[in-house]
């Protein structure tokens, strides 16, 4: 049997190739759109991204948390 993923809402283009930027730890404000409220990395095939992209994007991240700039976890 094959399934098909159904995808709801998801961005048709790369955030960062329509913007043309590149990922940056210090731009909270941006990383802040690819962790959940939980604060756990979304996934390429929710976010949108392309694969270069959205390594990028996860390393960014994790060195925002170690800079304490980004939460590990949120306190519930």
């Amino acid at each position: 049997i094959i399934r098909k993923r159904i995808q709801k809402n998801t961005p048709k283009e790369c955030y960062f190739c329509a913007e043309k930027k590149e990922p940056q730890f210090s731009e909270t404000a941006v990383l802040n759109k690819f962790i959940t409220d939980r604060a756990k990395i979304i996934s390429g095939l929710r976010s949108g991204l392309c694969s270069k992209h959205q390594k990028r994007v996860t390393l960014a991240i994790k060195r925002a948390r170690q800079l304490a700039l980004l939460p590990f976890v949120v306190k519930v």
